[in-house]
């Protein structure tokens, strides 16, 4: 991803940075398993390794997730992508935009950024076939500015992956 398709960069409340600051030592004392935290020093954007879940389609892979805070995080969701190469599923675009309905919709105060990685996880585990969603190069193509996924229309239908 480019960094157009960041979501606006104001900078964090103190609220936020609090937040973001207890779910980080937190994570470096417990992190989820399966999961690694790659270290940088910007506190907005987090990116985290992701291994697939034994015996499981994603078993022995690997990929990255970009997790960007908004200004009023934690009541407002982060934006939450793949990193190319994005893992073939039904509900994650080859541009790394996943259809999670936590990200959007269904997002609370109370989730941390350690809940996020278990569900998606959990969602790739689920997953019966390795595809892309059917409508997936039309979505892909409209996204070509840019746009975040967060200015999405998304329709959750799907709970059985």
């Amino acid at each position: 991803m480019t960094s157009s398709s960041a979501p606006s960069r104001k900078s964090l409340s103190k609220i936020a940075c609090n937040r973001l600051q207890k779910e980080l030592a937190e994570w470096q004392v417990n992190p989820p398993a399966g999961f690694k935290h790659k270290a940088t020093d910007n506190l907005q954007r987090w990116v985290i390794e992701v291994a697939g879940a034994p015996g499981t389609l994603y078993a022995n892979e690997t990929y990255q997730l970009q997790v960007d805070f908004p200004e009023h995080y934690p009541m407002e969701a982060p934006q939450v992508i793949f990193l190319h190469p994005a893992p073939l599923h039904p509900h994650i675009y080859s541009n790394g935009h996943i259809c999670l309905d936590i990200l959007y919709d269904s997002w609370s105060p109370a989730m941390t950024v350690s809940s996020v990685c278990i569900s998606i996880l959990s969602m790739l585990s689920s997953a019966t076939m390795k595809q892309r969603p059917a409508d997936n190069d039309h979505y892909v193509k409209n996204c070509r500015n840019g746009r975040s996924p967060k200015e999405t229309r998304w329709w959750f239908h799907d709970d059985k992956v």
